[in-house]
């Protein structure tokens, strides 16, 4: 049996990226942050109606897919304009004692401010050791489907309209079953076998024909008698949590949308299956131990890309080509790209997201493990793709090394034009006081306020948030705008406990444009994922990206928000839409402290 002690574990790392696509054009300087403009959460968990709580299933035995959940997933199940909230559940383990049967929670936005559970309603009531989630129309009938990522078989569930959905995941060529039937705890922990351990998943447009593919991020191979086998131990004596270093790793996977409901796994061919030689024999073994994936469009050729977090191994960019047989694949260069690794070794990496912080160059953020700061890389040049890390130059380096770093999104939390960063934290280890006594599982979010200009961005740690700031055992996070004021509102998972709902208050005075984008489902997926659009204000010209997941586990709303500051105009809005023979669109006269609905074809 394997012993590690809790210096070997702590000596590891788990992480998250964020990606951004970028503009291109040179941009004016932006007026300085306002003294007056504070930014105040509230939480309206108790108020909003929320009253979920996540299960992992622990024991003590400490298995290590207790320690990863859960996601949370922003989509408007019944296309009512209003944005509802889905949580993603665990599940106790085959053979407890517990006769629980929890499941993830469907959360119905009544406009009012408040939320309806219509998890049973709606179908949804289905046992899971689930982890995250995305939603998006896969088969383009206007409402949004979901998935969700579950430790021994994921699920997709079609939305059937009418508040309701059904399980297609063995028709649409999906299911993976390889939870096991046992008949008590003994015989779980005693199963040798491997258990399929997906992370989160996004969906995309990868070869431009209209319809959503979707690509899964699987973390590691997995069994809990290999897990029970190697002994990780904490001062006294207690076991800890196994590293993900003593763990095989396993490979992505990419789902081609072959129209009628139905999927083909495409990984392999598509270049999404990375292995390397052990040197033994040169066999060849995946490497992948991939938790976060963002899609994006650094290079701006059209073509969706793939970044992709892996835990203490490199990092994946995956960049969109022609296959040379009239499709697409996808060219693995992390290592050209210096996306692969920080300071020349690998992180933690966990959450991914991507947002616009200067003209012409993307950004890519990963939170990382505990003593990890996190990564900001910046794209210094587009041909061959090239990215810097910036963290340390524009101040996230070192306020963001101390916490377990889970969740992580950009968003305008003020509304200035400026783009911030959110990092959801708390630890893996409950016990970890037992190897340091100031520390506990529990841990205060970090809101990274851009305080920077339009083309030097400047982050600062925010030290007074309101509500957000309390220690929590963080994990999946988004954003979205329930209550239609224009600001956006965070929502959190946590892991084994209540899930928050965090109202945005923030007294500041600026201006916002929030566009729903609607592709025509022929030439355009009906969600426009992977649209390019430009908002022009004056000179400037501000670039974003339609993506599905982002962060940890979870996707936030596919609605853009657009802070303006103190602008009371924008001259016009250009919308490249997905998909090869999409085309351009573009949109003039939108009045400000507005939600428009922008859709493909229709003026």
């Amino acid at each position: 049996m394997k012993r590690y002690s809790i210096s070997m574990i702590l000596g590891v790392c788990l992480g998250a990226v964020s990606l951004l696509s970028c503009g291109r054009r040179p941009a004016p300087e932006l007026p300085a942050p306002s003294e007056a403009a504070t930014v105040s959460f509230v939480d309206a968990t108790a108020s909003a109606g929320i009253r979920f709580k996540h299960v992992n299933g622990a024991t003590g035995r400490k298995l290590l897919p207790e320690t990863m959940g859960a996601g949370v997933v922003v989509l408007d199940f019944d296309a009512d304009g209003k944005p509802d909230l889905y949580f993603c559940n665990s599940s106790p383990w085959p053979g407890a004692a517990s006769l629980a049967k929890p499941t993830g929670a469907l959360y119905r936005n009544k406009g009012d401010g408040t939320f309806d559970d219509v998890t049973v309603a709606a179908g949804l009531n289905v046992p899971l050791y689930g982890q995250g989630g995305c939603a998006g129309d896969f088969d383009n009938d206007g409402f949004p489907d979901l998935f969700l990522t579950a430790v021994g078989g994921n699920r997709l569930f079609r939305n059937i309209g009418g508040g309701r959905f059904e399980d297609v995941t063995d028709r649409a060529g999906l299911l993976v079953n390889t939870w096991p039937k046992v008949a008590d705890a003994g015989e779980f922990e005693r199963w040798n076998k491997p258990i399929s351990f997906p992370s989160s998943a996004t969906w995309l447009d990868f070869d431009g024909d209209g319809r959503l593919d979707l690509f899964i991020c699987q973390y590691l191979t997995w069994s809990p008698a290999f897990d029970l086998g190697i002994q990780a131990i904490l001062p006294g004596g207690q076991r800890a949590y196994v590293p993900p270093t003593q763990f095989p790793g396993t490979t992505c996977k990419l789902y081609r949308n072959l129209g009628q409901g139905k999927f083909a796994d495409v990984s392999e061919a598509a270049g999404i299956d990375v292995s390397e030689s052990t040197g033994l024999n040169g066999a060849l073994v995946p490497i992948g131990k991939s938790l976060g994936v963002v899609v994006c469009d650094p290079d701006g050729d059209g073509w969706p890309d793939l970044a992709v977090a892996n835990d203490t191994v490199r990092n994946f960019f995956f960049r969109n080509i022609d296959d040379g047989k009239g499709g697409r694949k996808f060219e693995e260069i992390g290592l050209t790209s210096n996306v692969a690794y920080a300071e020349g070794r690998p992180r933690g990496g966990m959450g991914i997201d991507s947002a616009e912080l200067e003209p012409g160059h993307c950004a890519i953020a990963i939170a990382n493990f505990s003593n990890e700061p996190n990564t900001l890389l910046s794209e210094r040049r587009t041909k061959p793709l090239l990215f810097q890390d910036n963290a340390s130059a524009w101040g996230l380096a070192a306020p963001s090394r101390g916490p377990m770093k889970f969740g992580a999104f950009f968003f305008d939390a003020d509304l200035d034009g400026r783009i911030d960063l959110l990092g959801v934290n708390g630890h893996l280890e409950p016990d970890i006081a037992l190897a340091r006594p100031r520390q506990t599982q529990a841990e205060p979010a970090q809101l990274f306020r851009n305080v920077g200009t339009a083309t030097e961005p400047k982050f600062q740690n925010a030290t007074d948030a309101g509500d957000l700031l309390k220690p929590l055992v963080g994990r999946g996070s988004a954003h979205l705008d329930y209550n239609g004021d224009g600001a956006p509102d965070v929502a959190v998972a946590t892991n084994g406990g209540e899930a928050k709902l965090f109202r945005n208050d923030s007294k500041t005075g600026h201006h916002w444009l929030r566009l729903k984008l609607v592709g025509d489902g022929v030439t355009s997926n009906r969600d426009a994922i992977g649209a390019t659009v430009e908002v022009t204000v004056g000179s400037e010209v501000r670039r974003f990206y339609v993506s599905g997941a982002r962060g940890y586990l979870s996707q936030s709303e596919l609605v853009l928000t657009v802070g303006l500051g103190e602008t009371t105009a924008v001259d016009k809005v250009v919308v490249r839409w997905p998909g090869a023979k999409a085309g351009t669109q573009t949109w003039t006269g939108l009045r400000v402290d507005r939600e428009h609905r922008l859709e493909q074809g229709v003026k």
